[in-house]
C-alpha cells in the first residue's frame, strides 16, 4: 500500500520508466526485428510493471500491459475521421498508366516542377485500419468504412504487438493511415487447424479485427504497415518521403519496399519486375501503388469525389498457370451433397504449390468443358484464394470425347457405400444418420462462429468423438464431460477443459444461429434470420405450415417443403427434444423480442429491401459488405429476380449486373452509391412523423 505522496509520486516514476523501456523494448522487436534483451529479462521488467499497477490502481495510458486483449462488449460503433480516406484509381495497362502521368507532368510543367519524382510502393491486399492519437497517446482505431465513417476497432486494434499505444509527437491530434495484414503461412497454419477455414489473407485479417474476441488477432499474426499521415495538427510535408520519415520516427512499422523513379519507363519496368517477385512474399498484394511525391504538386492536381488525382493503383492480373488433371475425387458434405475435388499435378501459382481444386459440380464440369479432361491440361487461376479455380482447358487441348478420360459421377457414397441420388443436378448421399463425413460436418458447422460458436471444436476433435463413440447426435454434444474429452488422444487438461466450457457457454444463442447450426438443407444465415423474424421462436418455426413458410421472402416451394419435412422428422424431433433436456435452446433475437412486447415493429433504413452483391467491392468483403446490409434492415440474396430491389455491383461485375439491367432493376455502382442510398433512407426514417 502506498503510504505518502512522496511514495506514490515516486512509483509513478518508476511506472512511466517502465513502460517506457518496455515500449522502446517492443518497437525494436515487433518493428525493427531486433532482441535487445533476453526474454528473461524482458518478463522481469513487465512482471514488476503489472505488480506496481495491482500495488496502485494506477494504469498508465500506454501500458504494454494494455494490449493483452480482453473480449468485447457489444458491436463495434461508428467513427468519423477527421480527414476523409479516398479510394485509388486504377490502371491495368501501360496505356492507362501513360494517361494519368500526362497529366501530373502538364500540372508539374505548370508550377516549374522538374523532373516529376514518382514514389512507388506495395498495394497490399489487407483491410485499411486509421489509428488516431491525441496529445501522443493511441484514442482510436478504425476501420476505412465509406471513407468519411468506419468502425471502431480500437480493442482489437491495440493486441498488436507493433502498434504503438503512444508517439513521440506529444502535441496535437494525428490521424495514421495503415494496411492490416495476415502472413500467407499464418492462414496456412490457420487452416490446417481451424474450421472452417479462411478463403484467403483479406478475410482473415478482416475477420480478426472485426471478431469480438481479440485473441483472433493474435492467432492469425495480423500486423499492420503504415503509409500515410491522413491528417495532423500543424504539421505539414513537402514531400511523401518525408512524411513517410515521420511515420517511422513515430515508431510505426513502415514496409522497407519504396521506390523513386524520374522516368516512368522505368517505373513501368519495375512493375513487370515486381510481378515475379511478388510470388515469393509471404504476405499477399494486389498491385502497386503510385503517388506523385511533391506536396505542392498534390495539391496541384486536387482531388475527385472518389480518387486523389495524385495517386493511382496498378493492379496485377490473377495468376493464371496450367497443369495436369490426374484425377477426381468426390467429397461428402454436411448435408451429404457430393462435391468433386480435382487432383491435380503439383504447380506452383500465387506463392504456394497448388495440388487440388474444386469443381463445385457436374454441371460446373460439364459448363467448363472438362467432362473428358482427366490426364489433360487445364487451366488454373489464383486470385489470393486457397483454393483455386479451374477454368477449363488448357488452349492447346482438344475437347474430345474419350472413354478413358471421362469423369464419372459416382453411384455410390464414396465414405458409406449407400446409393446416391440425385436432385436439381445435385448428388448426395440420403444416408444421414450414419454417413460419418455428414456426422462429422454436421458438427463443425453446428459449433461454427457464425452458428452456436463452440471455440476449438476443429474437424479432428468432431472424428475422434465420433470414433470413439462418445457422440451420436449434436445434442449428445452437451452431454460431455471433461472426462470425456481426457479420454481423447492428444487432449490434455487445459484442452479439455477449455473445449467444455466452450460448449457449456454455448447453451443458448439467437433463434437465427441456432436454426443455421442445425444445418437444414437449403437454409444458410440469410433464410435463418427471415424465419427467425417472422415466427420468433422455435417452436412457431416447427409449427409452420407449408403454406406459411412460403410467404417468408425467398423462401419458395421447394425450401418450404424441406423445411417443413426436417421438422416432421422422428429422428430430428428426438434431437430437440434431447436438446431441451440438457439445458440447450434458443431465444428470440433482441430486437424481436423488445418489439413483441411492445406489441410494435422495428423499422431500418433498409427493411424490405433485397440486394444482390456482385463484382470485388473496393474496402468491404462480401461478407462484411452483407453482414452490414442485415444489419440495417436488407436482406441479401444470391440470385437476381424481379424481387431483387437493388443489385450492388463492385469492381469486375459479371452476369448479374447485366441481369438486373436487362430487368430494370438498379444498380448501385460501388460502395459510394450504397452509402448515399443508406444515408437517404436513414435521412428519410427519422424525418418520418413520430
Amino acid at each position: 500500500m502506498v503510504d505518502t505522496g512522496q511514495d506514490a509520486l515516486d512509483l509513478k516514476k518508476r511506472m512511466q520508466a517502465l513502460v517506457d523501456t518496455l515500449n522502446h523494448y517492443n518497437y525494436a522487436y515487433y518493428t525493427l526485428g531486433e532482441a535487445l534483451v533476453t526474454d528473461a529479462e524482458y518478463d522481469a521488467f513487465y512482471d514488476e510493471l503489472v505488480r506496481l499497477e495491482q500495488e496502485t490502481g494506477l494504469v498508465l495510458p500506454d501500458s504494454p500491459t494494455q494490449k493483452v486483449g480482453a473480449p468485447i462488449a457489444g458491436r463495434f460503433p461508428p467513427h468519423r475521421h477527421l480527414a476523409p480516406l479516398y479510394s485509388l484509381d486504377k490502371a491495368t495497362t501501360d496505356g492507362e498508366l501513360r494517361n494519368w502521368y500526362e497529366r501530373v507532368r502538364r500540372a508539374a510543367e505548370e508550377l516549374g516542377i522538374d523532373p516529376v519524382r514518382l514514389v512507388l510502393e506495395q498495394k497490399f491486399d489487407g483491410l485499411t485500419v486509421i489509428l488516431t492519437y491525441e496529445d501522443g497517446y493511441l484514442t482510436k482505431a478504425a476501420t476505412r468504412g465509406d471513407g468519411e465513417v468506419g468502425e471502431m476497432i480500437l480493442e482489437t486494434v491495440k493486441t498488436i504487438p507493433s502498434v504503438p499505444l503512444s508517439i513521440p509527437e506529444k502535441e496535437g491530434r494525428f490521424e495514421f493511415q495503415g494496411e492490416a495484414i495476415m502472413p500467407r503461412s499464418r492462414l496456412l497454419a490457420y487452416n490446417e487447424r481451424y474450421s472452417p477455414p479462411l478463403a484467403n489473407t483479406r478475410n482473415g485479417v478482416a475477420g480478426a479485427l472485426r471478431n469480438l474476441n481479440p485473441e483472433e488477432v493474435k492467432r492469425r499474426g495480423v500486423d499492420i504497415f503504415f503509409y500515410h499521415v491522413n491528417f495532423a495538427d500543424r504539421k505539414t510535408f513537402a514531400t511523401h518521403l518525408e512524411m513517410i520519415d515521420f511515420i517511422r520516427s513515430m515508431r510505426f512499422k513502415v514496409h522497407p519496399y519504396l521506390k523513386m523513379f524520374t522516368a516512368l519507363s522505368e517505373l513501368l519496368q519495375e512493375i513487370e519486375r515486381y510481378k515475379h517477385e511478388r510470388e515469393t512474399l509471404d504476405y499477399d498484394i494486389d498491385g502497386m501503388v503510385i503517388k506523385v511525391d511533391d506536396v505542392r504538386l498534390r495539391e496541384r492536381l486536387g482531388t475527385t469525389a472518389r480518387h486523389p488525382r495524385w495517386a493511382i493503383a496498378w493492379k496485377y492480373p490473377a495468376h493464371i498457370v496450367t497443369t495436369r488433371l490426374l484425377d477426381v475425387v468426390w467429397n461428402v458434405g454436411r448435408t451429404g451433397v457430393l462435391t468433386p475435388q480435382a487432383v491435380l499435378e503439383p504447380v506452383y501459382v500465387g506463392g504456394v504449390t497448388v495440388r487440388h481444386a474444386t469443381l463445385n459440380n457436374i454441371e460446373d464440369i460439364e459448363r467448363k468443358g472438362l467432362l473428358y479432361a482427366l490426364g489433360r491440361r487445364v487451366k488454373l487461376r489464383r486470385s489470393n484464394d486457397v483454393i483455386p479455380q479451374i477454368l477449363g482447358l488448357a488452349e492447346d487441348e482438344k475437347d474430345t470425347p474419350d472413354e478413358a478420360c471421362r469423369i464419372v459421377p459416382p453411384s455410390v457414397c464414396p465414405a458409406c457405400g449407400s446409393p446416391v441420388e440425385v436432385e436439381k443436378g445435385l448428388i448426395y448421399c440420403p444416408n444421414t444418420l450414419s454417413c460419418k463425413p455428414q456426422l462429422v460436418r454436421r458438427l463443425v458447422h453446428f459449433a461454427s462462429r457464425e452458428a452456436m460458436d463452440i471455440e476449438g471444436l476443429s474437424e479432428k476433435t468432431a472424428e475422434l468423438l465420433l470414433d470413439n463413440g462418445k457422440l451420436t447426435d449434436l445434442a449428445s454434444l452437451y452431454a460431455l464431460t471433461v472426462e470425456d474429452f481426457l479420454s481423447l488422444p492428444r487432449f490434455a487438461e487445459k484442452k479439455a477443459k477449455n473445449l467444455y466450457e466452450a460448449i457449456q457457454n454455448a447453451r443458448t444463442r439467437p433463434l437465427s444461429r441456432f436454426l443455421h447450426a442445425l444445418g437444414i438443407h437449403g437454409v444458410g444465415r440469410e433464410t435463418a434470420r427471415l424465419l427467425a423474424e417472422r415466427f420468433g421462436t422455435l417452436e412457431a418455426v416447427q409449427r409452420a405450415t407449408r403454406e406459411e413458410l412460403i410467404t417468408v421472402e425467398g423462401i419458395g416451394e421447394i425450401m418450404a417443403d424441406a423445411i417443413y419435412t426436417f421438422f416432421r422428422t422422428p429422428h430430428v424431433l428426438e434431437t430437440l427434444d434431447r436438446f431441451r433436456k440438457n439445458g440447450v435452446w434458443p431465444h428470440p433475437e433482441k430486437e424481436n423480442a423488445d418489439s413483441a412486447v411492445n406489441g410494435e415493429t422495428i423499422e431500418k433504413p433498409l427493411q424490405g429491401l433485397t440486394f444482390v452483391l456482385t463484382g470485388t467491392l473496393e474496402n468491404y468483403t462480401r461478407e462484411a459488405m452483407r453482414a452490414l446490409i442485415e444489419e440495417k434492415g436488407g436482406t441479401v440474396t444470391d440470385s437476381v429476380s424481379r424481387k431483387t430491389s437493388y443489385v450492388l455491383a463492385g469492381d469486375k461485375a459479371g452476369s448479374k449486373k447485366e441481369k438486373a439491367i436487362k430487368l430494370g432493376i438498379s444498380v448501385l455502382e460501388g460502395e459510394e452509391a450504397f452509402f448515399k442510398l443508406l444515408d437517404a433512407r436513414a435521412s428519410s426514417d427519422r424525418g418520418a412523423p413520430q
